[in-house]
């Protein structure tokens, strides 16, 4: 059996810290364990893995789980599966566009969990139910090279660098529109839509800093492919401030991107650096773009 949770902040607990909050709102865990399920990816804020002592806001969503004796699993799959690099340690994979990260309560199959674990398993016992080794995520609708976590102290290891900042993330994008500047840096807090919860806005209110530096790579007529290098790792982050300053992303129905030319969001994950968890050692992986934005391009030239 899998324990599970989500709780919204409300204006009395505002301020709280992360550990002290999980261990009141579940009287079964104490603090020290609150705090150890944090570090270890149980445990999310608006989606995103936090560090014990960060203080919540209100209308964040704290979700995740802890499993008992009995721990839900997640069944194999035989997909085809790009993979870049792999160790007893960590795996790095091409996530192909349309495919979610890891299985969810409502889509429990066809995930690149599922299909990890057929080829490629076991991944680390840790993470919130349905999520063994995942430390970061992309949204299904985009494609490109992701790590994930084959023991617990890879993850715990790879967690603290996402959560900390010190890994590298390059994007590539397809935008609608030409940005006036060449290159400039996107500087807007980030959170949760008020006026609808499944996706997130830009807000002077909104509780999370949220820094996205873009460089111009390809100019078209009435389009552009930009290079975007994350300093935060916000849910939909990049989306998100791109249709913020007026250059939604081709194909984003969700922030307003035309859908006329392809039929999902024209972002890749084209790059990602990290300090290996066994041996510190800074590894980078280059992911191609994929075909259909490679067409896309095409298409805009």
């Amino acid at each position: 059996m899998t324990n599970t949770f989500q709780f919204a902040v409300s204006a009395d607990e505002a301020g709280e810290r992360l550990d002290y909050y999980l261990s009141r709102r579940l009287p079964d865990l104490s603090r020290s364990r609150a705090k150890i399920l944090v570090e270890d990816g149980f445990v999310t804020v608006d989606g995103e893995f936090c560090k014990p002592s960060y203080r919540l806001h209100k209308g964040e969503i704290v979700s995740g789980g802890y499993p008992d004796a009995d721990v839900e699993t997640v069944e194999p799959e035989d997909i085809p599966l790009m993979v870049y690099y792999e160790d007893e340690h960590v795996i790095v994979v091409e996530k192909p566009a349309g495919m979610l990260t890891h299985p969810t309560q409502a889509e429990t199959t066809g995930t690149l969990v599922n299909a990890l674990l057929y080829g490629y398993g076991p991944l680390a016992p840790v993470g919130a139910p349905f999520r063994p080794g995942i430390v970061h995520r992309l949204d299904r609708g985009t494609s490109g090279v992701l790590v994930v976590a084959r023991t617990e102290l890879a993850h715990r290891f790879l967690v603290r660098q996402f959560s900390e900042r010190t890994t590298g993330r390059v994007y590539a994008a397809a935008v609608s529109g030409v940005p006036v500047q060449q290159s400039g840096l996107i500087d807007a807090p980030i959170g949760r839509s008020a006026s609808d919860p499944t996706k997130f806005a830009v807000s002077p209110l909104a509780p999370k800093e949220a820094l996205t530096e873009y460089t111009m790579e390809r100019i078209f007529k009435e389009a552009a492919l930009l290079r975007l290098r994350l300093r935060t790792g916000r849910t939909h982050q990049i989306r998100v401030h791109l249709s913020y300053i007026g250059y939604p992303i081709l194909g984003d129905e969700t922030y307003c991107g035309p859908m006329d030319l392809i039929s999902r969001p024209a972002l890749h994950a084209h790059s990602l650096s990290f300090d290996h968890p066994a041996t510190g050692e800074r590894m980078c992986f280059v992911s191609p773009l994929a075909s259909d934005l490679v067409e896309l391009i095409g298409g805009l030239s």
